[in-house]
């Protein structure tokens, strides 16, 4: 349950919950997306994140494409009536989202379901049988709707549709738990609602709450400009995280990241107001866990180094130079450091290496048995003003 609270807004019947999971069976857990961009954005991942989680607890997951609820249009928090997508567009973006969620979510244990499959087959009559089960007055207690009411501004029929299509997603999926931001909260409890209209037990709704972005003061949105998108170029996600707020970097860190816990969080948000620790070290490392996410963590490496080498200026000029022979498959990165009096013993190189002080070529390796092979030139660097050159040559064979 710890885990599973972790960054929550809310979880409504969280009893229930708590029975759920003590019964030992394996929960089915929604959470939908309309396709109606084509990327996916830090914002989205929120979703994603907890959605891990549970997929890590021994849970089935089940990521919901709203291509049929896509058309439509999600009528939350808008101020006036929006222009439904195509066909051919919500199924263009349906095809980059289903790329997309793997880099967060395990590809063998998520359950990819459209919600074309249950409403391309509904008739007219079905449709009808299902808006009877709401009301006018209780659509009108949604806060946008009530606004847009009070202020005459037009609300299209079409739009009253949309809680009741989100809602019947979880009695066709017969989902256990239902995932969504904040602004969902009034959709996600109408699953619940019309789940036990049709004799199922109801779902538990867990809300997240809304990422800011890089401004610091808005939702993450591309119509704001203030998001990072998980499938822009590493050095992007890298070089936009480091430019985040302090503040906001503490946030980012309990909603996004998989490697600090909420305790380890504390002890490093004391270090700064202790003035023990520098923020800007610690967003590095939350810079670092974003782009390995979804690059890998070579390409984390890669950018890590060349932010490093930037900061710390142009090259020595006098750097020192080798020529070594060596066997066919390398010399290994530890010997090298040993070799070019970087580290005075393999011992020492081994302990620079996983402390991640050693960069080859600017990129930080850790593992002190990594090779380097023959016939390249490699730049070694120790700490900030350790470097040497080293040339390795094949041993020539008898």
């Amino acid at each position: 349950m710890a885990l599973i609270a972790r960054g929550t807004e809310e979880i409504l019947k969280r009893d229930e919950l708590e029975k759920r999971l003590a019964g030992g069976k394996p929960l089915r857990i929604k959470a939908g997306f309309d396709p109606t961009a084509p990327d996916l954005h830090l914002g989205h991942t929120v979703l994603l994140n907890k959605m891990r989680q549970f997929q890590d607890l021994g849970h089935q997951v089940i990521f919901l494409i709203g291509d049929f609820t896509g058309m439509i249009g999600d009528p939350t928090g808008k101020n006036a009536t929006r222009k439904p997508l195509t066909r051919e567009d919500v199924l263009a973006n349906a095809e980059t989202y289903a790329e997309q969620v793997y880099k967060v979510l395990d590809r063998t244990k998520t359950e990819l379901r459209f919600n074309s499959e249950w409403f391309g087959t509904m008739t007219a009559a079905d449709m009808i049988k299902l808006a009877g089960q709401h009301t006018v007055a209780r659509m009108l207690e949604r806060d946008d709707f009530a606004k847009r009411y009070a202020a005459q501004q037009s609300i299209a029929i079409h739009e009253f549709l949309y809680p009741l299509v989100q809602g019947y997603d979880s009695v066709a999926l017969k989902c256990d738990v239902e995932l969504g931001g904040t602004d969902q909260k009034f959709n996600l409890l109408m699953g619940r609602g019309l789940q036990e209209a049709a004799g199922l037990p109801p779902q538990v709704v867990i809300t997240l709450p809304l990422l800011e972005g890089l401004d610091g003061a808005n939702k993450m949105s591309k119509s704001l400009g203030n998001y990072i998108g998980i499938n822009e170029p590493a050095k992007d996600i890298f070089g936009k995280t480091m430019s985040v707020s302090d503040d906001l970097m503490w946030r980012w860190f309990e909603l996004l990241s998989f490697k600090k816990s909420l305790a380890e969080l504390a002890d490093m948000r004391r270090a700064v107001e202790a003035g023990e620790a520098n923020p800007r070290d610690f967003k590095l490392e939350l810079a670092y866990e974003l782009t390995a996410r979804f690059h890998g963590a070579g390409a984390a490496d890669a950018v890590l180094g060349a932010w490093h080498a930037k900061r710390d200026g142009a090259l020595p000029e006098d750097i020192r130079e080798f020529h070594i022979r060596v066997p066919q498959e390398g010399l290994r990165l530890a010997a090298a450091l040993r070799e070019t009096a970087l580290a005075a013993s393999g011992a020492e190189a081994s302990r620079k290496a996983k402390e991640r002080a050693v960069r080859v070529d600017g990129v930080v390796v850790e593992d002190p048995s990594h090779l380097l092979p023959p016939g390249t030139t490699y730049l070694l660097q120790l700490g900030k003003r350790g470097f040497a050159r080293i040339n390795l040559a094949e041993e020539s064979t008898p």
